[in-house]
């Protein structure tokens, strides 16, 4: 399967940002989009609040004139970042009065928007889920369709 240049490049930015601790929920340079967009935070201006679905003016300007960034275009940025603030259990957009997790910063917590996000990524791109393993116990006739080699030692 063929995988395409920016769904492969937030993957790899993911992937770093998660195993080096660099993922925080409530940074925007930090976040999922802010992680994807090289830790920068100027995302932030495309809506008037983290986690919102609603463009902002300059928004609607970038989107209108068909801009994209690292790829994604500001709706899609807004809506992958949802998915990720969500499923790290925020409730959306973020804001003081709004409820949010204990501990947004835990490894499992943080997995679990992380799936999400790759499940929403791969969406985007019309392809099957990276992260899904059911692929792996596939069988064709008795046989399974993927062969691993293992080692024991």
């Amino acid at each position: 399967m063929e995988i395409p240049k920016r769904l492969e490049q937030a993957l790899i930015k993911l992937y770093n940002a998660f195993h080096n601790d660099e993922l925080n929920p409530e940074c925007c340079s930090a976040c999922a989009v802010g992680n994807i967009l090289d830790n920068r935070d100027s995302w932030k201006h495309l809506t008037n609040g983290h986690g919102s679905l609603q463009l902002s003016y300059v928004g609607r300007v970038h989107q209108n004139l068909g801009r994209k960034f690292n790829g994604y275009t500001p709706l899609e940025l807004l809506l992958i970042e949802r998915v990720f603030l969500e499923a790290c259990g925020f409730t959306v957009p973020l804001c003081h009065y709004n409820p949010k997790p204990q501990n947004p910063t835990d490894k499992e917590r943080l997995f679990n928007g992380l799936y999400a996000v790759v499940s929403q990524l791969c969406e985007l791109e019309g392809i099957a889920n990276v992260m899904d393993y059911a692929r792996v116990f596939e069988y064709e006739s008795d046989n399974p369709v993927y062969k691993f080699d293992v080692i024991y030692e």
